[in-house]
Protein backbone atom coordinates (compact mmCIF):
# COMPACT_ATOMS: atom_id res chain seq x y z
CA UNK A 1 0.00 0.00 0.00
CA UNK A 2 1.18 3.51 -0.78
CA UNK A 3 1.92 6.02 1.92
CA UNK A 4 0.40 9.48 1.79
CA UNK A 5 3.85 10.90 1.03
CA UNK A 6 4.21 8.56 -1.96
CA UNK A 7 0.71 9.48 -3.13
CA UNK A 8 1.50 13.20 -2.99
CA UNK A 9 4.73 12.65 -4.93
CA UNK A 10 2.66 11.14 -7.77
CA UNK A 11 -0.32 13.51 -7.59
CA UNK A 12 0.67 15.79 -10.45
CA UNK A 13 1.27 12.94 -12.87
CA UNK A 14 -1.93 11.26 -11.64
CA UNK A 15 -4.01 14.36 -12.36
CA UNK A 16 -2.30 14.85 -15.72
CA UNK A 17 -3.02 11.17 -16.49
CA UNK A 18 0.68 10.50 -17.07
CA UNK A 19 1.02 7.53 -14.71
CA UNK A 20 1.16 3.99 -16.01
CA UNK A 21 -1.77 1.67 -15.33
CA UNK A 22 -0.16 -0.15 -12.39
CA UNK A 23 0.70 3.03 -10.50
CA UNK A 24 -2.66 4.60 -11.35
CA UNK A 25 -4.44 1.59 -9.84
CA UNK A 26 -2.40 1.92 -6.64
CA UNK A 27 -3.12 5.66 -6.45
CA UNK A 28 -6.85 5.15 -6.98
CA UNK A 29 -6.88 2.46 -4.28
CA UNK A 30 -5.07 4.80 -1.90
CA UNK A 31 -7.52 7.69 -2.35
CA UNK A 32 -10.43 5.28 -1.98
CA UNK A 33 -9.06 4.28 1.45
CA UNK A 34 -7.51 7.56 2.66
CA UNK A 35 -9.96 10.41 3.24
CA UNK A 36 -7.17 12.99 3.66
CA UNK A 37 -5.58 12.22 0.31
CA UNK A 38 -9.02 12.05 -1.32
CA UNK A 39 -9.71 15.61 -0.13
CA UNK A 40 -6.32 16.81 -1.39
CA UNK A 41 -6.87 15.17 -4.77
CA UNK A 42 -10.44 16.43 -5.12
CA UNK A 43 -9.55 19.97 -4.05
CA UNK A 44 -6.59 20.07 -6.44
CA UNK A 45 -8.78 18.86 -9.33
CA UNK A 46 -11.35 21.55 -8.58
CA UNK A 47 -8.69 24.24 -8.28
CA UNK A 48 -7.23 23.29 -11.66
CA UNK A 49 -10.70 23.33 -13.19
CA UNK A 50 -11.45 26.80 -11.84
CA UNK A 51 -8.04 28.10 -12.92
CA UNK A 52 -8.47 26.77 -16.47
CA UNK A 53 -11.85 28.48 -16.71
CA UNK A 54 -10.51 31.89 -15.76
CA UNK A 55 -9.77 34.53 -18.33
CA UNK A 56 -6.45 36.26 -18.10
CA UNK A 57 -6.33 39.86 -17.06
CA UNK A 58 -3.50 42.26 -16.45
CA UNK A 59 -2.91 44.32 -13.37
CA UNK A 60 -2.29 48.07 -13.43
CA UNK A 61 1.35 49.05 -13.96
CA UNK A 62 1.62 50.79 -10.57
CA UNK A 63 0.39 47.64 -8.81
CA UNK A 64 2.90 45.56 -10.77
CA UNK A 65 5.73 47.93 -9.84
CA UNK A 66 4.83 47.87 -6.12
CA UNK A 67 4.45 44.09 -6.14
CA UNK A 68 7.84 43.56 -7.77
CA UNK A 69 9.49 45.98 -5.33
CA UNK A 70 7.92 44.16 -2.37
CA UNK A 71 9.10 40.81 -3.69
CA UNK A 72 12.64 42.14 -4.19
CA UNK A 73 12.68 43.45 -0.61
CA UNK A 74 11.42 40.11 0.70
CA UNK A 75 14.03 38.17 -1.27
CA UNK A 76 16.82 40.52 -0.13
CA UNK A 77 15.73 40.15 3.50
CA UNK A 78 15.88 36.37 3.19
CA UNK A 79 19.48 36.42 1.97
CA UNK A 80 20.90 37.87 5.17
Amino acid sequence: MLTCKEFLAELTDFLDEKTDAEIRTKLEKHIAECPNCWVICDTTKKTISVYRGMKTCSIPEDVHTRLMAAMERKMAAGKT
